[in-house]
């Protein structure tokens, strides 16, 4: 069981280890501690384990593996004794430890792999007067005005792009993003952009939102209707109404279009720019399919 005071500290098992430490590593490096209850070292190294992964604010995250629950991945990791840590980044084993090493040479383990710790979220706090929404069309326009002043400036061409995808232009920002120089065409930006964009491609011969909602109304199990529904909320913006709508075909139906829920959501992760959000969905992800 995951413990929601810990959002950057889970447990992984066999049957969600690829999606949320070798997938995931795409995205946020994954330190995989392999422990055992009986463990003495074990007992030392966790808690010091957890507390990096809370001061390091999401630079990365602590993956935990009970070696006699999860048999099958310490096997699969030839896990001979315990503690032993492993670093996965970028969908690769890059690095790893046994035994329990004090905090500076764990801080020294993350800083010779580029980890360093980022900036804490605050939520508690407010601006004095939040900005208003940004509409997507108007920023269209201005950004089509700052082109035409600085026609060579190929940021301004992506913001228009990530623009474009707002309002649903997915034709035009695509030739914008093909156009892009190799430096921005590899950015982070870029990359969410074309994941992006292959979520509205699925939306080609998809029914209005309208239709969508009528559908699931009169039939709640329409997972169909409720996969068009949760693109259009992605790709329109709305992340959590789009991840709610796979999360609900994963409860109803796991196996339905070839795993189509959970494959949703892994591509949504790679999407959607809240990691505290995409975090929390990972959770509810991996607690489905353990049931």
């Amino acid at each position: 069981m995951n413990d929601l005071t810990k959002p950057h500290v889970f447990d992984a098992t066999a049957a969600t280890f690829e999606d949320t430490v070798i997938r995931a590593s795409m995205d946020t490096p994954v330190l995989v501690d392999f422990w055992a209850t009986w463990c003495g070292p074990c007992k030392t190294l966790g808690p010091l384990l957890e507390k990096l992964a809370a001061d390091y604010h999401g630079a990365f995250v602590l993956a935990k593996v009970d070696v006699d629950a999860e048999q099958e991945l310490a096997a699969a990791f030839q896990i001979r004794s315990v503690p032993m840590v492993m670093l996965v980044k970028g969908g690769q084993l890059v690095d790893g430890f046994p035994g329990a090493l004090p905090e500076g040479q764990l801080r020294d383990f993350l800083t010779h792999h580029g980890i360093a710790p980022a900036e804490p979220v605050i939520e508690d706090q407010a601006p004095a007067e939040a900005a208003p929404p940004v509409d997507p069309h108007a920023e269209v326009m201005r950004l089509r005005r700052a082109i035409d002043a600085e026609p060579d400036k190929a940021e301004l061409k992506l913001d228009l792009a990530l623009a474009l995808l707002q309002t649903g232009a997915a034709a035009e920002s695509e030739k914008l993003l093909d156009a892009l120089p190799a430096n921005l065409a590899t950015d982070d930006r870029t990359v969410k952009a074309r994941a992006r964009l292959g979520f509205a491609a699925l939306l080609k011969d998809a029914p209005p939102v309208e239709v969508l909602h009528a559908a699931i109304a009169a039939d709640p199990a329409d997972l169909r209707a409720r996969h068009f529904l949760g693109v259009r909320e992605l790709v329109s913006g709305n992340a959590e109404a789009g991840l709610q709508q796979f999360i609900e075909m994963l409860q109803r139906d796991r196996a339905f279009g070839d795993g189509l829920a959970r494959k949703s959501l892994i591509d949504a992760f790679r999407v959607v720019e809240d990691e505290d959000l995409v975090g929390r969905y990972r959770r509810r992800m991996s607690s489905l399919l353990l049931v």
